[in-house]
């Protein structure tokens, strides 16, 4: 076992070799999906996918990270961590659990700081049956034009007609109206696509690789960027379903210590979404009872975070923003999903070993 503050890393290059490294050395079969573009700094990216246990194991976890580009700067320490722990790796193994770490989802996001794919994408708001008319967001629609206005930083009229919005409506749907996702706006905020990306075509082939054996089917899919600084909400990554969340609550919850929530009952930080990530399981591992949660771990207030992301999408849209202004977008945009502080990094390490440990003793109780 290492320090936490030393299983993270200061760029994405830096952490796929520190995850490599620590699942070589921990002697996990690893397999790469390289991606189509280079990195910033002209690296290879790739999806790595590194399985800790035998391969046709009934009870699977899934430990994934960077499902926003950026966020995972925190994810992939937390996957480091765990491939270094021999006391919770010998807990999986004791348990017949699999453990299959699947770093960086999306590793252009990743590598150039940015939370979207290369398609400018939202990956979690991008698994959608595309064959059928995909959710509208008329909320999106109507504030669209002031959060990505001409210049940035914005004017003094944009940063009024803003907060009149909020004052109007509120904070909690401000942040609804700009975070569920939409689909007719490609150069907006939260865009879901209108076909697969690249991650979610990658994605489903590695559920069927690796999941199809499963009969018990754990994910633990980390994020950041909602919530108190370095608390790791349990988000419920389920269907609307009463029987899977009272299950997720009694694998997670730890007795009412560490609550599960949900984004269907409002419990959740996070707005109700769709087209979410861990769809996917049901449709690629349908002979599996599924069981996840989101690990949303906090950094800064809601108001920063999205416009730390609006910056970030206006420098997208303009190339020729001079180079103080771009460094300046990008450090806003880092630390509004990882707070570069060892006490942070320790908080986020323990909560989530938490929740690995607690993961395993749920699948392990699971009848075959």
């Amino acid at each position: 076992m290492i320090a936490p503050a030393d299983a993270f890393s200061p760029s994405y290059a830096r952490a796929r070799v520190k995850f490599l490294e620590a699942a070589a050395s921990a002697g996990m079969a690893i397999s790469s999906h390289n991606h189509p573009l280079p990195g910033r700094d002209g690296e290879v990216l790739a999806m790595d996918v590194a399985l800790d246990g035998h391969p046709d194991a009934e009870r699977l976890l899934i430990v994934s990270s960077a499902c926003h580009g950026v966020e995972g700067y925190c994810g992939s320490g937390v996957q480091v961590f765990a491939a270094l722990d021999a006391e919770w790796r010998q807990h999986a193994r004791d348990a017949g659990v699999a453990v299959l770490y699947i770093h960086a989802l999306n590793p252009h996001g990743f590598s150039w700081v940015r939370r979207v794919t290369h398609e400018n994408v939202d990956l979690n708001r991008n698994f959608q049956d595309f064959s059928q008319p995909l959710p509208a967001n008329p909320a999106y629609a109507e504030l669209h034009e002031l959060l990505l206005p001409a210049q940035w930083p914005p004017g003094p009229d944009n940063a009024a007609a803003i907060g009149a919005y909020i004052q109007t409506h509120g904070l909690t749907r401000f942040q609804a109206a700009v975070s569920q996702g939409q689909h007719a706006f490609a150069d907006g905020l939260f865009y879901g696509g209108v076909d697969a990306t690249w991650s979610n075509r990658t994605l489903r082939e590695v559920l069927r690789r690796h999941g199809q054996q499963a009969r018990h089917l754990a994910w633990i899919d980390l994020h950041t960027g909602l919530g108190e600084s370095g608390l790791g909400e349990r988000i419920c990554a389920c269907r609307d379903d009463a029987v899977a969340l009272e299950r997720a609550r009694a694998w997670w919850g730890g007795g009412g210590q560490t609550p599960v929530t949900s984004i269907y009952d409002g419990s959740s930080t996070s707005a109700l979404l769709t087209g979410l990530m861990w769809s996917a399981a049901y449709e690629e591992c349908p002979q599996a009872q599924y069981t996840g949660i989101a690990m949303e771990y906090g950094t800064v207030p809601i108001e920063e975070v999205i416009d730390a992301l609006r910056g970030d999408h206006w420098l997208h849209l303009h190339p020729e923003a001079p180079e103080a202004l771009r460094a300046a977008i990008k450090a806003r945009v880092l630390a509004a999903f990882y707070v570069d502080t060892d006490e942070w990094k320790a908080r986020v390490v323990v909560q989530a070993r938490q929740a690995l440990f607690q993961a395993v003793s749920g699948l392990a109780s699971s009848s075959s």
